[in-house]
């Protein structure tokens, strides 16, 4: 064995390992979704928040398959094996993902069945299994299979005369096993059966609960009734054992828009392959019968690392129904209600705009001025034409109701519906269907491109003229989604504003791209330029020895020019600030690389979801919001919107959210240069959980009832 010690005797310095400047996005995602599953974990949030926690991080889960992991399988099967900015190929970055998510499904199954399972028969609510059942319960769990589980069952044989059956993506089946012996030789392979668990009939089912125990919610699963009672959809044959097992199927949509004549009828056609994509994941519960799980391998034509041995149910999203069935106050977060915008408190949306721009923080102030705006503009007979973007709706949404009936009522509506949004795809032909129907010139999205701008425009005719209100925001005209997604929207009718907002409805459906603008800046045209010219700007001031600071808050940083960028700010001595919820690739702390840049990220009862860029600019402090976090896709191949914050009193109001989120000590967590995160050092600060701070602030200014913000009385830190 060779000595490594030196002539003197002394061990060598072990020399630090040197990383590459970017992190893989792949495994930065799987980072935020840990970040979800500690807060499973955590025990000082509710039981029943943890619960919706750890049903998330299955979701996400999912979701993260069925797109990222497919794509980087296409990659695979294309023979494709470049790397990408972290140095790692498509099979690297799998066999990664693969190792790094098999650890993750087990901490998500020992929070279940170490801390859910337990935490939930302290407070009185359990999920049973057919051996805990009372004698009431099993005549209570018979009589249902009978009346309403039996007739929907379709038991699938798979033998030699009847082949594998197709399985639809994510559903829940249950696969037995013949045991039968043919002409006195026991058969090399078993027969089997497989049984979809319905999907139209919930998940979870109520129990009687036993005597002494009124108060008690106790439930079974679907899955364990059925086997419970598997004798009665056979006969004739002896039944082995029988195991649950789910697939994911490839659900990245391949769509070839410069030939697709109909974008509408493309897309519906794509929905329907997405249920029989690749097969690219398997569960299957861990006491699954060899054989049946070697069959299973064999027919759905799936590797060793793509399959996933769970320990207890599968698909945990059936806890957000344990949620929703569970009305248990002290289980949950105190209850929050979006408060009233004191700035809309007058009946006339518009009069309130016209004195002054109004800003809007949802979920802490409520959705209801913006659906205020566009009902009414579409009853207000001095309003003649309202227009739209719209990327994801709520199912019964309150503004595609107003619209189409603006539209009935003879004005000129146009709409944008953006049918390109993942998973939300046949939710928006159903309603761009709906519109046009109603009179609405709908727009289908561009083609090569996804629209995903938030803003409203409405020309109104009034006393003085022709005016025009506008609303720009960072998050989704999603009336659902804003209590729980933080994002801020702008009302105003400033002239310029206006005249871009016309500018880019032309924009989109024409051909009359403006070669400048006086206060938007959309994407993919000009977004990229304005944000390098803004980073550059902060290098020359810091290289003359001025101060110079940045400050981002995102939901994901993936872009290697803009990472360039921020490193070379750093470099000159620029403070930068990164809050970014999700997927980073940006390494912070690195000497000599990123010294200066920080990131953080905050998960909490809300999602983080706005947009917000600061930047000092020898003080004169730019503000801007925006529908686009810093990804290619948003600055390349998507139609966005960046605006400035120019109100005194509202540039106000978002740099001190800033300034509170930076302060955050209780949701917030630190990246470290290896991508990890680490809680808040909390030793010598005061305690603050931003998003319970911005709650009582807002609750405050309800009761105040004032026309300007409350004082937060924190104010931005002073540049380096």
């Amino acid at each position: 064995m060779k000595d490594n010690r030196d002539k003197k005797g002394k061990q060598p310095v072990q020399q630090e390992e040197q990383l590459p400047p970017y992190l893989n996005r792949e495994l930065s995602w799987l980072e935020f979704n840990d970040r979800v599953l500690e807060e499973a974990r955590d025990k000082q949030n509710p039981l029943l928040e943890r619960l919706k926690f750890l049903a998330i991080t299955c979701s996400n889960l999912d979701e993260f398959f069925m797109i990222r992991v497919a794509s980087l399988k296409d990659l695979v099967n294309a023979g494709f094996d470049q790397p990408d900015p972290a140095g790692m190929n498509p099979q690297q970055q799998l066999t990664a993902i693969s190792e790094r998510t098999h650890q993750m499904v087990t901490r998500q199954y020992s929070t279940y069945n170490r801390a859910m399972l337990p935490g939930l028969a302290k407070q009185n609510i359990r999920i049973l299994n057919a051996a805990e059942l009372t004698d009431e319960q099993k005549a209570y769990t018979a009589h249902y299979f009978r009346s309403t589980i039996f007739p929907i069952l379709t038991p699938m044989a798979v033998d030699a005369a009847r082949p594998f059956p197709l399985i639809s993506n994510r559903s829940l089946n249950l696969c037995v096993r013949i045991d039968r012996i043919r002409e006195g030789q026991e058969e090399a392979e078993p027969d089997f059966a497989i049984i979809q668990v319905p999907s139209v009939v919930s998940r979870l089912v109520g129990l009687p609960s036993a005597a002494g125990q009124e108060d008690s919610q106790e439930y079974i699963l679907l899955e364990d009734v059925i086997r419970m009672y598997l004798d009665q959809l056979f006969s004739g044959v002896s039944l082995g054992p029988a195991g649950c097992f789910r697939i994911m199927r490839n659900a990245d949509l391949d769509l070839d828009e410069e030939d697709a004549a109909d974008l509408l009828k493309q897309i519906e056609k794509q929905l329907k392959m997405r249920q029989w994509g690749e097969v690219i994941r398997l569960e299957v519960e861990d006491d699954f019968d060899e054989a049946l799980l070697r069959r299973l391998i064999a027919e759905l034509d799936i590797d060793s690392p793509d399959i996933y041995l769970i320990n207890g149910p599968l698909d945990l999203t059936f806890l957000n129904r344990l949620y929703s069935l569970t009305r248990r106050a002290d289980l949950r977060y105190p209850e929050y209600d979006p408060q009233p915008s004191p700035q809309t408190e007058s009946e006339d949306i518009f009069s309130a705009i016209r004195q002054h721009d109004i800003l809007l923080h949802h979920p802490y102030e409520c959705f209801d001025p913006v659906i205020q705006l566009v009902r009414s503009a579409a009853e207000d007979p001095e309003v003649l034409a309202i227009k739209q973007t719209l990327y994801r709706v709520s199912g019964n949404s309150p503004i595609v109701r107003c619209l189409a009936d603006a539209a009935e009522r003879g004005k000129q509506v146009m709409v944008l519906v953006e049918l390109k949004a993942r998973f939300d795809e046949e939710n928006n032909i159903h309603w761009a269907r709906k519109l046009e129907q109603a009179g609405c010139h709908v727009i289908y999205g561009l083609v090569g491109l996804k629209t995903h701008s938030k803003i409203t425009l409405v020309v109104r005719r009034d006393e003085d003229g022709i005016r025009r209100y506008v609303h720009l925001g960072t998050g989704n005209y999603n009336d659902l989604t804003a209590r729980f997604y933080t994002d801020l929207g702008l009302m105003t009718c400033s002239e310029s504003i206006g005249h871009d907002a016309s500018a880019f409805f032309n924009m989109l459906s024409g051909y009359s791209a403006p070669q400048s603008w006086y206060k938007l800046i959309p994407a993919p045209f000009w977004l990229r330029g304005e944000l390098d010219k803004r980073i550059e700007q902060e290098i020359r001031l810091a290289k003359a020895g001025r101060s110079a600071r940045i400050i981002v808050k995102t939901n994901a940083l993936v872009d290697s020019p803009l990472i360039d960028k921020l490193y070379l700010a750093s470099q000159a001595g620029v403070k930068i600030d990164l809050i970014v919820r999700g997927v980073c690739c940006l390494r912070p702390g690195v000497p000599g690389l990123s010294e200066h840049i920080t990131v953080r990220s905050i998960i909490g009862r809300f999602l983080e979801h706005s947009r917000i860029f600061y930047f000092y600019n020898d003080g004169q402090e730019d503000l801007f919001l925006s529908s686009a976090d810093w990804m290619p896709r948003n600055l390349d191949r998507r139609v966005e919107l960046m605006f400035p914050i120019e109100d005194p009193a509202i540039w106000q109001r978002i740099m001190d959210i800033l300034t509170i989120q930076l302060a955050d000590t209780d949701r917030a967590r630190i990246m470290l240069p290896n991508g990890r995160y680490v809680r808040v050092d909390k030793r010598g600060k005061s305690h603050l959980n931003c998003q319970e701070y911005l709650c009582r602030a807002a609750i405050e200014a309800a009761q105040h009832k004032q026309d300007e913000p409350v004082d937060f009385h924190l104010k931005p830190a002073e540049p380096d």
